[in-house]
């Protein structure tokens, strides 16, 4: 990993999660234990509903952290109860924090390379519907990153274990001054909540 990466990672401070949010985390955590005890590949697939902030987010972090931690045997993905496109603030606050981001496509809905590693396959990021092709059909966990995806999906087909870890969509922020703010303040946040979980797993 760059320097800069290096450096956002290095500086996660998981004692700012509160003890609540811990016990929504654990249960996470205890299942992904259960599956490396078992030697079983993980597939996680971070569900929002239009696929375009949190859950791309929530599937960077946690396929950089994976390897951060060398946890090898996961694979995360994406996608939304519809397709929209990845927001252009996401992209931004990435590079901020280090990724090298290389655009494959233009469009309505871009297609993004994301590099967390000059030796580690991208994390290749377009808006999707979370049964989109080029995610998997089964035995894979969905972690539901917003309520309105949510309760609006109660039945994520073929998932094999189904998490709700809620955040607060940063795009209540776009166009207004504190928008750079709460952007990177949700990416630090996905970032520490999933560093704290796979700190904790013994592979």
């Amino acid at each position: 990993m760059n320097t800069q990466l290096t450096t956002t990672i290095l500086n996660i401070n998981t004692e700012q999660i509160s003890s609540e949010r811990k016990e929504v985390l654990n249960s996470f955590t205890d299942y992904l234990q259960r599956k490396l005890d078992k030697k079983e590949h993980i597939n996680i697939n971070f569900i929002c509903t239009h696929n375009s902030r949190r859950s791309h987010l929530g599937q960077i972090w946690m396929q950089t952290l994976a390897s951060y931690f060398n946890m090898n045997t996961i694979t995360c993905y994406s996608g939304g109860t519809e397709a929209t496109a990845m927001a252009k603030p996401i992209v931004k606050t990435l590079e901020k924090q280090g990724f090298e981001i290389n655009s494959i496509s233009e469009g309505n809905n871009p297609v993004y390379a994301i590099k967390f590693d000059d030796n580690s396959h991208p994390v290749i990021c377009f808006s999707k519907e979370f049964s989109h092709s080029f995610n998997p059909k089964s035995n894979f966990i969905a972690v539901m990153t917003c309520s309105q995806a949510d309760e609006g999906c109660p039945f994520v087909s073929g998932c094999e274990k189904r998490f709700s870890i809620m955040y607060e969509d940063p795009k209540l922020f776009d166009n207004s001054p504190l928008q750079e703010e709460k952007y990177l303040e949700r990416s630090n946040q996905i970032a520490t909540e999933i560093y704290y979980v796979l700190n904790q797993l013994k592979s």
